[in-house]
């Protein structure tokens, strides 16, 4: 039976150990259940939502009319009466005003007066789409009255078409979330199509098909049937069941990373917990001994400091369970502009159950050491003499196996990725074992030196007294720093390459969709200055045999070949590309041999070499091309380039268009958008350094809402910083009393302190430095195939960041023990 009194007692006899345990308890807590409850809001509203998401029952897209197989039988079930047909097609374009100047790119939506069939689009007059939207008529969002500067009522040309703006849309049901898109929205009625001119052979546009079901008993086998006659066409025939949604796919991405941010925080902070309770439990060494010498046993002692633990954990747990809720107020700020209006965040009880399970098996897990260790106590340490034990026993070894299975099955239940939660995995075992392979040598190199100074060498000397984890310390803060670093320098080199500036002479401004036969007038525009690129729609059917499952393809978090890909085709190599597998661009001595090279971002997708074969579809055609060479490039940014490129005379005959890129003076930029749009209104421009300029804006956002999750890992080594000052809270005291008897003033016995303090944080910050510049150069030069730039300045201002942190926190918790008087501590040690 526990003894409440002895908890009680061990609580109040050791408050500050006991509040850092619990407060680890809480930090795992928080993570756990804001994000496992944000997932389920979100889920939960996709859910609820699924139709009016998608605005009909059955949706086909394609970037092309429907094959003619798939149009009969749409045809024959409208006939039928067993569905309704709604038809959209949604692109980019240039409006321009209709009087004066002025131009703006737009997000286009011809719509038929059906759509939607579920939920509505709203506008602000609060009439109906369909009763506002008539020939000759736009309805368009706020931001292109703004930017455009006209009113309701004034004319704007699209495409070939004058149309006047008869209302402001607020929302549209398949539309939930708009972070990424170029232009406003404008939409313009589908009797308007042919008139515009805007959509023909070549064009970027994708052609949607919604249905709505009479018979929903009828949903599944409709579309399976449907799906048969798209094959092989690339047409993607789905229900708003299964159809992913864009805000789908985006939380589903962001909340994987945040997930593993989690997870690693939850590590860190049952490493928190294992060192405080490493501390208290030291600390109590006598108190068990005495018991085991008046005969307990120690399956009686394990069994009050395991309840004991348990009380704290609860304790944690509640506290972790009100943080939740108070995060949930503050995530729609983090989210805003990135959530839709109708996701309704809050509490789930499923991800809190789930979370309380998480959290008590890791105290569980993370407590099991330090207790199963008592069993080694003898009553001898009354003495004061330890005993010295073996670190990696085979009971060590056991709860360390429990403890990676665990946590194995935790990353697959909160990823749902066996693949990726391996990797995952295998990555933070590197990363801690470098980690402390990095610390133990710094610790090693530190123990070896003997420096001058006096308090340079006391405080040297303090890292290594009894009780103090300056390992634990330094392995915990430089794993935590070494995340945040890489994100922060991964994210100064997405800037400098695609935000910030664009290097002298690149192209700043895109031309696309341009006919074969207006190269020539686009030239007159242009200028001298302008470089072209054909374009031609294809897709990846097979690789040496093998087909390509485009909905498998699809499930990629990356690029993938599930996709309509842009082929080109020239004889040579653009400025910024090398060839890194085989000789030249084409190869003379394999005849007639159709022959394509790729780019290394291609082998990332699917494996393939020098030799291998591709089939492609073009315009339903089937083309096997044998792989050439291998490109890379050798910078990055908003430069063109491209996946396949084919010999010239392969692909000149093929129906294309031409793509163009040139530098435009930015002042400049407007007038030669609106000299494009008035001669030419099917080629679409796109000012690069407002794409800039938003893609700029999202990652800021995405960065804020990462560092906000990261920076619990930072707390939690912060915790662990402040358990070891209490751990060795004996011995601090024990060295300000004697060096204050020996003479020395307080501000020396400060300067102990500080120095050593000072020797942890910059090491550990040295450490994550130094991991973060090899983990940040692989991902941008490998994973995003970007030039990496060390940035040694700001490298260096958070190595001293983080140290001023570990010098703050330490000190604010060393200072009050500095301060006791060497006369009480003189007068308790007589009194023992």
């Amino acid at each position: 039976m526990v003894n409440t009194r002895f908890i009680l007692r061990q609580m109040t006899g050791a408050k500050r150990q006991c509040a850092v345990f619990i407060l680890c308890v809480a930090l795992s807590m928080v993570t756990l259940v804001s994000l496992g409850s944000f997932r389920e809001s979100v889920d939960r509203s996709l859910l609820r939502d699924a139709q009016s998401l998608h605005a009909g029952d059955i949706i086909i897209r394609s970037h092309a009319p429907l094959p003619a197989p798939l149009e009969n039988e749409i045809a024959r079930l409208a006939r039928a009466g067993e569905v309704k047909t709604a038809r959209y097609w949604d692109f980019y374009t240039v409006v321009q005003k209709a009087k004066d100047e002025g131009s703006l790119l737009c997000d286009l939506k011809v719509a038929e007066p059906a759509y939607p069939f579920y939920g509505q689009v709203t506008l602000r007059s609060g009439r109906n789409l369909k009763d506002v939207l008539k020939a000759g008529s736009v309805v368009v969002e706020q931001q292109f009255l703004d930017r455009l500067q006209v009113h309701l009522g004034d004319a704007v040309k699209v495409g070939n078409a004058t149309l006047v703006v008869r209302d402001v849309v607020l929302a549209e049901p398949d539309r939930p979330v708009n972070f990424f898109s170029l232009g406003p929205r404008v939409f313009v009625a589908a009797a308007d199509r042919e008139a515009l001119g805007l959509i023909g052979l070549g064009s970027r546009v994708d052609h949607v098909t919604l249905l709505q079901l009479a018979d929903q008993g009828k949903l599944d086998a409709t579309a399976e049937r449907l799906g048969k006659l798209a094959d092989q066409s690339r047409v993607r025939v789905e229900t708003y069941r299964n159809a992913g949604s864009r805000v789908k796919r985006f939380f589903d991405n962001l909340l994987f990373f945040l997930n593993l941010s989690g997870i690693f925080t939850l590590l860190l902070s049952g490493f928190g917990i294992q060192s405080t309770l490493f501390a208290l439990l030291k600390e109590q060494e006598k108190t068990i001994a005495v018991m085991k010498a008046l005969g307990a046993g120690s399956r009686f002692i394990i069994g009050h400091f395991l309840a004991l633990t348990l009380t704290l954990g609860c304790i944690g747990t509640l506290l972790g369970l009100c943080g939740s809720v108070f995060l949930q107020h503050l995530l729609p700020a983090l989210f805003s502009g990135l959530i839709p209006a109708r996701v309704t965040l809050q509490i789930s009880f499923n991800a809190v159950w789930q979370g309380m399970s998480i959290g008590l098996m890791s105290v569980l897990l993370f407590t099991a050491l330090p207790l199963y260790r008592l069993k080694e106590v003898k009553p001898r340490a009354i003495f004061g003499k330890e005993e010295t034990t073996t670190l990696w026993s085979r009971s060590t070894w056991l709860i360390a196996g429990a403890g990676a299975l665990f946590f194995l099955g935790m990353v697959l239940v909160r990823l749902r990725d066996l693949k990726t939660g391996l990797y995952f995995m295998a990555a933070l075992v590197l990363l801690i074992l470098v980690s402390y392979l990095l610390a133990s040598l710094a610790l090693h190199l530190l123990r070896r030196s003997a420096p001058g100074n006096l308090v340079l060498r006391q405080a040297l000397k303090g890292l290594f007294r009894p009780h103090n984890a300056t390992l634990s310390i330094m392995v915990t803060l430089s794993a935590a720093l070494g995340v945040i670093f890489s994100i922060t320098l991964v994210e100064k080199n997405l800037d400098a390459s695609f935000i910030e500036s664009f290097p002298p002479g690149a192209p700043n401004v895109f031309l696309i969709d341009i006919q074969p036969g207006q190269k020539e007038e686009v030239g007159t525009l242009l200028g001298p200055g302008a470089t072209y690129y054909p374009i031609v729609k294809g897709t990846v059917s097979a690789i040496n045999g093998a087909v390509i499952d485009p909905d498998k393809e699809r499930q990629s978090r990356s690029d993938n070949l599930g996709r309509e890909m842009n082929l080109t085709y020239r004889d040579g190599l653009l400025s910024d590309e090398k060839i890194i597998s085989g000789k030249t661009l084409f190869r003379k001595d394999w005849g007639d041999v159709l022959q394509v090279s790729v780019l290394d971002t291609v082998l990332k997708m699917h494996e393939m070499k020098v030799g291998d074969n591709i089939t492609f579809r073009i315009q339903g055609v089937p083309m096997t091309a044998r792989v050439a060479s291998v490109r890379t490039r050798t910078s990055s940014g908003f430069t063109p380039f491209f996946y396949f490129v084919f010999p010239e005379q392969a692909l000149s005959d093929a129906p294309h268009t031409i793509f163009a890129a040139v530098r435009v003076d930015k002042r400049k930029i407007s007038a030669l958008q609106n000299q494009v749009v008035a001669r030419l209104p099917n080629v679409n421009v796109i000012d690069l350094t407002e794409t800039a300029q938003l893609f700029g804006r999202i990652m800021g956002k995405l960065s804020t809402i990462v560092r906000f999750f990261t920076s619990f890992s930072i707390v939690a080594g912060v915790l662990i910083v402040v358990g070891s000052v209490f751990a060795t809270r004996y011995a601090r005291i024990q060295e300000a009393v004697y060096f204050t008897v020996l003479g020395a003033r307080r501000r020396f016995v400060l300067g102990v302190f500080a120095v050593e303090n000072l020797v942890i944080g910059s090491v550990s910050g040295f450490i994550a430095l130094l991991m973060s510049q090899v983990a940040s150069r692989l991902i941008c030069t490998k994973g995003l195939d970007m030039t990496y730039a060390p940035y040694p300045v700001d490298s260096l201002l958070l190595v001293v960041a983080t140290t001023v942190l570990v010098e703050l926190v330490a000190l604010a918790v060393t200072i009050p023990l500095v301060r006791q008087k060497p006369v009480i501590f003189l007068r308790e040690q007589t009194d023992e």
